[in-house]
């Protein structure tokens, strides 16, 4: 079994900063990658950012520069510190990683409201 269980969403205003945490426990390989998607409503899925286990990070392009992602390998945890956002950041988040038999996991999600 594997758990993600995420905080730290809420509503802001444009231009504010939010940070997301993540912590993963049961069957999981901590050197898996690790990574945030969203999901607005009446639209897919996508990704935000990932982390590998040494740190190797990739951003969708609509957040680079504004988001940063981190993980604590040790505490199989990830971060995602929010900064200058818009209302578009809008959405609910999710922590996803990969269990030990390859299938994804996701957390029960966060939601971000951005005001303008």
């Amino acid at each position: 079994q594997v758990q993600l269980v995420e905080s730290g969403g809420g509503l802001v205003q444009a231009g504010g900063s939010l940070r997301l945490s993540c912590a993963a426990s049961g069957s999981i390989f901590s050197n898996n990658p690790m990574g945030w998607y969203r999901q607005a409503p009446g639209k897919q899925r996508e990704l935000v950012a990932t982390i590998t286990s040494t740190s190797w990070k990739k951003y969708a392009d609509s957040v680079k520069g504004r988001f940063t992602i981190s993980r604590d390998n040790a505490k199989n945890t990830v971060d995602l510190q929010m900064n200058s956002l818009k209302p578009e950041d809008s959405a609910v988040y999710y922590c996803n990683t990969k269990t030990v038999w390859g299938a994804d996991a996701w957390g029960q999600g966060t939601q971000v409201t951005v005001s303008s």
